[in-house]
Formats: C-alpha cells, structure tokens, sequence
C-alpha cells in the first residue's frame, strides 16, 4: 500500500492545517466490511531520528475531522490533535505517542460505530464489525508498518459522540487490545441507553483507564442539554458500580458551557491526552 509522507510546508499554496509529519495511507481496505477508508497517521517528533524507540498509539474516529481543517465535517473546524500532541511532547508533559485517525464512512457512519439499531432512527448495529477491523485488520497494519508499543497499556482507542459510544464498547470489548479509552460527549441515549446497559451486563471489569466527559451545552435547547449531561452521568455511575475507581481509573468531566462540536473537543483535548498518556514524572 502507497504511503505519502506529508508534512505541513507541502501545503504551502493550500488551505490545509496539518502540522508535524503525517503519514496518509489511501483507501485501506477491510475484508471484514468490504470497503475503504483513508488513514492518517501522525508521527511524533523525533520519530526518523531513533529507528530503536517504539511509541504508545492512539487509534482515534472521524480521522478527517482530527488534523486538517479543509477535510474536517465543517470547513475549518478541526481537533487540532496535531498541534496539541506537538506541543505537549515538546514540553515534555505526554508520552511521545502516533496517533492514527481513522476516517468515517460518511453515511455509514452511524452503523459503524454503534452497537445496536436505534429502532427510533433505523439505523446503527455494526459495531461487532467494526471492532474486527481495528482488531484483525487496522492494529496488525499500523504495527507492521511503524515502531509500535502493541500491548494494551500503550494502546488506546478515542473518539466523539457515537465515535465516543464505538470507542467504550469496542475497548471493553476488547481488553487485551485496548488500555486507554478516550469517551468523549458519548451519545448515550442512542438506541435506548443500549452502551449503559452493556456495561451492566459486563460479566467483570475489563482493565481499562477511562476518560469519560460531557459539554453542559450538548443540546437544542436547555432541556435537552440537561438531558445529555444526565445520560452521561448515568454512564458514569455505571461504570463506577461496575469497579472503576473516580481519580484512578476513570476521570469524569463536565466541560462547562461546552457545546457539541470539533472546537469543544479541540479545547479539551489536551486534558485528555494528558490523562491517558500524561508522563508519571
């Protein structure tokens, strides 16, 4: 498969925003779901200079939202994972870490990324799959092709809204793969509170560092922004009952006045990374 290395002075003349050194792998394709997304992959600095270091990996959703605002959902509204996980490595605050953002597939999305069908939306339930791919297809490419950390202590999985939703179910789902999960404004109410309900029926606590949060303006209106927070809560709760620890292997946030949106994320991305990859010292 063809790797372009890209770096932020080849789009000099163009309106794109990456940062640092990037590798897009184009149309990966997946066996398992029959169809191909883009991959890019964010290296951190240093990375061509040490060929003996291996780093700790952080598989992330909506990858075109991450990095790059020309491709990002809304024009110019991005994470701007590039620019904070730079900036935290070189102040030495983080672990060196790749991050590989992994495209959506627009109106397959919502399949995807969810475990079960919303009866309401008619949509959604093919979560199973998609776990597969990252597990069976999407790791096994990322550490064949750079240095990588392949246990799960070094390996998380994050991401936003029903990416938040994908990212808890696929890393409980599997333990021995993830470590570090980043659930970020988790769509809880999809499809009845099923991802609540799957952490109720959890035989035992898989071992796993959660960051669970929520925007205290997720919402239409007032109403149903409490609402949001109150569902998230609930995960939270259930989760707690299940045996993750508040301050040691879960930290749940309330971003104050934060709506549903790539700048809300942007803004507390670095609290995240720092969470789940922060250095001990």
């Amino acid at each position: 498969m063809a790797v372009l290395l890209v770096n932020s002075a080849s789009f000099a003349q163009q309106p794109h925003t990456i940062t640092g050194n990037i590798s897009v792998h184009k149309n990966f394709y997946s066996k398992i779901l029959n169809n191909s997304r883009d991959l890019l992959v964010y290296l951190p600095p240093g990375y061509n200079a040490n060929k003996k270091q291996r780093y700790d990996v952080f598989y992330m959703h909506d990858g075109q939202n991450l990095f790059d605002g020309a491709t990002s959902f809304i024009p110019g509204q991005e994470w701007h994972a590039d620019e904070t996980a730079q900036q935290l490595i070189n102040e030495n605050k983080i672990e060196p870490l790749i991050i590989v953002g992994i495209y959506n597939k627009g109106k397959d999305r919502a399949n995807e990324y969810t475990p079960a069908e919303d009866q309401k939306y008619k949509v959604g339930g093919k979560a199973d799959l998609y776990g597969r791919m990252l597990v069976e297809e999407l790791k096994p490419f990322i550490d064949h092709n750079y240095r990588t950390l392949h246990d799960p202590d070094h390996t998380g999985l994050g991401g936003s809204s029903l990416g938040g939703i994908v990212s808890l179910y696929v890393g409980l789902k599997y333990p021995k793969t993830f470590g570090r999960l980043a659930v970020i404004s988790p769509s809880v109410w999809f499809a009845d509170y099923q991802i609540v309900k799957f952490v109720e029926a959890l035989p035992a606590q898989p071992k796993a560092r959660i960051w669970l949060d929520i925007g205290t303006k997720e919402g239409r209106d007032a109403k149903e922004a409490a609402e949001t927070v109150a569902s998230t809560e609930r995960l939270n709760e259930a989760l707690i009952k299940k045996g993750w620890k508040p301050a040691k292997d879960l930290n749940y946030f309330e971003a104050e006045g934060a709506e549903h949106s790539e700048r809300a994320w942007a803004a507390r991305l670095p609290q995240v990374l720092l969470y789940l990859y922060g250095r001990k010292s």
